[in-house]
């Protein structure tokens, strides 16, 4: 294809080749496109409160979840409590 930027050309002012070979054109392939997008960023939720949004369990219920099947996926400073989504879910999921 010539060094034009077709996609900045309106339609009507290509020439007949230049539309049918930017028609024609290979589209991106699945891994290139997958390639340009950032990797997803980690997800918390925060306290008590976060488990209890998260599972849609009473306060009682994700302090039990906290102490037992979510302990990989909670770093705990004080009363500081902070949950790893992702993590959590793989882990109670796997229960």
């Amino acid at each position: 294809m010539e060094n034009l930027r077709i996609e900045d050309t309106p339609i009507a002012m290509l020439t007949a080749k230049q539309l049918k070979e930017y028609l024609n054109a290979p589209e991106p392939s699945e891994t290139e496109q997958k390639a340009d997008t950032p990797k997803t960023e980690k997800r918390y939720v925060y306290g008590i409160s976060g488990i209890c949004e998260l599972f849609h369990v009473s306060q009682a219920t994700a302090q039990r979840y906290k102490d037992g099947i979510l302990k990989g996926a909670i770093l705990q400073n004080g009363r500081k409590i902070i949950c790893d989504v992702d993590k959590a879910m793989e882990l109670f999921n796997a229960k």
